[in-house]
């Protein structure tokens, strides 16, 4: 158990397992994720936008899409249901970065990694010589 303050409000709380707010946003957060949960079981809103649930919901872009990374609501039942990417902001439909970003990073990661062989080949071809005061002649 740890004393930590509450991201949202700031009160001093005790966090139990995977708890990240104090109790009274916890509780207020839930009512959010029920709203939310509610307008999108409905039928005829399961072509909602992103737009029309917040219109509809009065729940703030960003917890909607908290709700989405934890798995909380799931993007896949819902077509026109869409979030920003982490990185960029392109909106996607599955994980935290679109396609041009994880290929952006995966070809960045390659250039590193070439790098370091580039490196570690300079590094193996210099030779050292020790000029400690033991391997010195008088």
């Amino acid at each position: 158990m740890n004393l930590l303050n509450c991201p949202k409000c700031g009160k001093l709380f005790v966090q139990n397992a995977g708890q990240e707010l104090c109790r009274e946003c916890f509780l207020e957060e839930e009512e959010a994720f029920q709203k939310v949960n509610n307008f999108l079981r409905d039928r005829k809103n399961r072509m909602a936008t992103m737009m029309d649930i917040i219109e509809n919901t009065g729940v703030s872009q960003d917890l909607i899409i908290k709700f989405i990374r934890k798995g909380r609501i799931q993007v896949i039942h819902f077509p026109n249901l869409a979030y920003p990417c982490s990185r960029c902001g392109k909106l996607i439909r599955k994980g935290n970065l679109c396609e041009d970003c994880i290929n952006e990073l995966r070809n960045d990661l390659e250039v590193f990694e070439k790098e370091r062989e580039r490196q570690e080949k300079l590094h193996l071809n210099t030779y050292y010589i020790n000029r400690g005061p033991e391997n010195m002649k008088q």
